[in-house]
Formats: structure tokens, sequence, C-alpha cells
């Protein structure tokens, strides 16, 4: 919410609908910008993404943003993957577990 306030941007908390993603943010010209946030912990292998997630990001590929928090030492850095999905989960798939090099190395800085 602080990295989205600090772009210019009016984010609202959403994560309790259950919408496939945790934040909603204006962008003040009338478009929205979809922000699922995923916290991990300094030397973590992978994040899970639930497939309600995957599927909003492939729905809205142009304004889902998978924000990856990373912790260090209690020190905290934001990176946002754009488009991180290729395909849709299994049918039968309830979450899919990435591998989080990989998608950080798709990463870029908040914008």
């Amino acid at each position: 919410m602080e990295t989205e306030r600090r772009l210019g941007f009016l984010p609202r908390d959403v994560s309790d609908q259950n919408l496939g993603y945790d934040i909603e943010s204006a962008t003040g010209t009338g478009l929205l910008r979809f922000l699922e946030v995923k916290g991990r912990v300094e030397g973590a292998k992978t994040v899970t993404i639930t497939k309600n997630e995957i599927l909003t990001g492939l729905n809205k590929p142009d304004e889902f943003i998978l924000a990856i928090v990373t912790i260090d030492n209690g020190r905290t850095s934001v990176h946002y993957v754009r488009k991180p999905f290729d395909k849709e989960p299994d049918f039968k798939a309830t979450s899919v577990n990435y591998d989080l090099v990989k998608l950080l190395s798709q990463a870029e800085e908040p914008a």
C-alpha cells in the first residue's frame, strides 16, 4: 500500500473479498491496477499462488501485478512482476508453487 501511494496511486485493501488480488489501486485516470502481494523471507525457494490469483492475472494481464515483498533482516524490498503467468493451472489444482528466483528474475522496480 505504501509503495502504491508513493507512486501516486490510490490503493485500497480488498484482500478480505477473495477477488484474486489484495490491492485495488486507482491510477487517477479512471483505470485500476490489481496487485497480489506475496511476502517471502530471504532464502525462500518458492511462492504459492492460488488458482483464483493465477486466473485473475491471466484475465487482466495489463492491469495485474504480482508484488513480491522480500524480507531480509527486517528490511523489505518490493518487486513488481507483470504478466507472471503463462498458462492456467490444472483443473484439479487449488494452488501452484512457483520458483521464487525465476519470478524475481522477471521483476522490475515498482512503477
